[in-house]
């Protein structure tokens, strides 16, 4: 193999180098909460939480956590000067309304139309946790996923079609993954960024979608 796959850390970077100044984000479960450890602090985010925070900051040093200051996947966050709190039935209407400019979110499968599913497997007796997910892939003006390009097992996670349970239908519009980032366009899969010394058969061969390379302007 002549690549290397991003880690996530590297993965965190790309995303946060696509995040623009001004942006109202919210950051979802797992993985995406990472991003916020990578934004420049000479420029202007708003980081928002669906348990009611806004103005998060990156994660606390050690010893310098708050109990009382956590974000919806119950981690640790530091809150930047002119944060806020408030109750979640006001993050909520923040998120049905169209106020969030773009959520990153984990995902089990993307299907090669942007249909998203991110809160179940579908296996028997899972207990159901779909949280805010789906507010957040109707409601945010756009929507990223930050995931690994595989399951443990080797399956494909960007799909032709979903087999697993709809979190929102024709929502995302750009995947990252250790391997690559893909935009979902009316004209397919394209991809606008791989690892170095891959090459799109390759990285074809881990997806079960189509993929096509965007041209370079």
């Amino acid at each position: 193999m002549g690549f290397t796959p991003r880690n996530q850390e590297e993965m965190a970077r790309a995303v946060a180098r696509d995040i623009a100044e001004g942006w109202y984000v919210n950051l979802g479960i797992g993985l995406p909460t990472q991003i916020a450890n990578f934004l420049p602090e000479d420029k202007d985010y708003f980081l928002h939480s669906e348990n009611g925070l806004l103005g998060m900051g990156p994660a606390p040093a050690e010893n310098e956590e708050d109990e009382d200051l956590i974000n919806a996947g119950k981690e640790y966050v530091s809150l930047l000067r002119g944060g806020s709190y408030f109750h979640h039935a006001d993050s909520f209407a923040m998120m049905r309304g169209g106020h969030i400019d773009l959520c990153v979110l984990g995902a089990y499968q993307v299907a090669a139309n942007g249909d998203l599913a991110n809160w179940s497997t579908g296996k028997e007796g899972a207990i159901p946790a779909v949280g805010g997910a789906m507010d957040l892939a109707v409601g945010a003006k756009k929507v990223y996923v930050m995931m690994t390009h595989q399951t443990k097992n080797g399956h494909p996670k960007i799909v032709k079609s979903l087999s697993f349970p709809v979190t929102g239908l024709s929502c995302i519009n750009r995947i990252y993954t250790e391997y690559a980032s893909i935009d979902v366009t009316e004209k397919g899969l394209q991809v606008i960024d791989i690892v170095e010394g891959m090459t799109l058969e390759d990285l074809q061969a881990i997806t079960d979608a189509p993929l096509i390379l965007a041209l370079s302007d």
